[in-house]
């Protein structure tokens, strides 16, 4: 492959920056204690309520736990490393943290289009779900079938990254990239595929599947859920003198929910779609713009796992309430 400027350099620069050292540190927080926020707080509320559980929540909290887990294994560690502290891990540490990596970015994808899916889904019913009372208490099981697939299968797709990977040292370049696993070496840990052209085909499918298809799903399932919301509204007044009415009057809280849901993906699709661009053009280009580039793929990387919890607090009752308490008992007389 050709030769490339090291990416090492893009921390550097970073680190010697006050704004974007601050920057990234700040980003770095707010996806650790957003998402652990989002984590406690709905989480709690599922474990206290006797009953009905509510389905939507379960998935919020699995995406907020990918979120947590991208956070706390990927970016702290980038953050550690960009204040000098240098960790060179064994070989078999690096299959390990590379497949990691691999497999928790690509779960953390999947677990945010989940979202949109079950909220299309979800319109698109006839009457709201029937719910026993003295049933099992727990989410469907066709929820945690989906939970299942989503883990299990990513794990599958990361054994490449535990195998084709090795350790590096303090002047070792990184030859290739994945969105879904790393811009820059990180603890030492480098790819080791066979051939370039075998490193460039698990580039491009992994910008295929976790790129491209979940990026056109989200946009597929937003639209008809949209689209559900419009029709329904249409049909209100009829359907307030029908056997429909219940379904009707869940449509503003429904509408709401569209909205947080679209805007979680706008977000989605922005920092990850700015990332993807960045990546491959470093997979596939290399000119004289790489350095930035890469830099802005460190930030666009994690804007999503940072932000989303402000998003989610807009939509969400509970973790309003739970952030009013705590601006109330911070500024009582406010």
């Amino acid at each position: 492959m050709a030769p490339q400027r090291k990416p090492s350099s893009v921390s550097q620069r970073i680190a010697s920056s006050p704004f974007y050292f601050a920057l990234y540190v700040i980003l770095v927080l707010l996806g650790n204690v957003g998402n652990t926020t989002v984590i406690g707080v709905v989480g709690e509320s599922l474990l206290r309520e006797t009953g009905v559980v509510r389905s939507s929540d379960v998935i919020l909290v699995n995406m907020a736990f990918s979120n947590l887990m991208v956070s706390l294994v990927r970016n702290t560690v980038v953050m550690v490393s960009d204040l000098g502290v240098e960790i060179f891990l064994s070989r078999d540490m690096c299959h390990l943290m590379m497949g990691i990596w691999v497999w928790l970015r690509s779960a953390n994808v999947w677990s945010t289009f989940f979202l949109s899916a079950f909220h299309f889904q979800t319109l698109r019913r006839v009457a709201p779900p029937v719910i026993s009372l003295h049933g099992p208490r727990g989410p469907p099981r066709s929820l945690i079938l989906g939970f299942g697939l989503i883990w299990s299968l990513n794990l599958i797709y990361a054994i490449p990254a535990f195998i084709f990977s090795k350790n590096g040292d303090e002047n070792s370049t990184e030859t290739l990239m994945l969105v879904s696993s790393t811009t820059r070496p990180l603890m030492g840990c480098i790819w080791d595929f066979p051939s370039a052209y075998s490193g460039l085909a698990f580039a491009t499918s992994s910008m295929v599947i976790h790129e491209s298809i979940p990026i056109c799903l989200m946009n597929i399932t937003n639209l008809g859920s949209l689209l559900t919301l419009y029709a329904h509204g249409h049909t209100r007044n009829a359907a307030n003198k029908s056997q429909d009415a219940p379904v009707v009057t869940r449509i503003p809280a429904e509408r709401r929910a569209a909205k947080v849901i679209l805007a979680l993906n706008i977000l989605f699709i922005s920092s990850w779609g700015t990332n993807v661009i960045s990546v491959n053009y470093f997979n596939y280009n290399r000119g004289s713009s790489t350095e930035f580039l890469l830099i802005i793929a460190r930030f666009a990387n994690m804007s999503f796992i940072a932000l989303s919890p402000i998003v989610l607090a807009v939509g969400h009752r509970r973790l309003r309430a739970f952030i009013k308490s705590i601006l109330s008992h911070l500024y009582p007389f406010g």
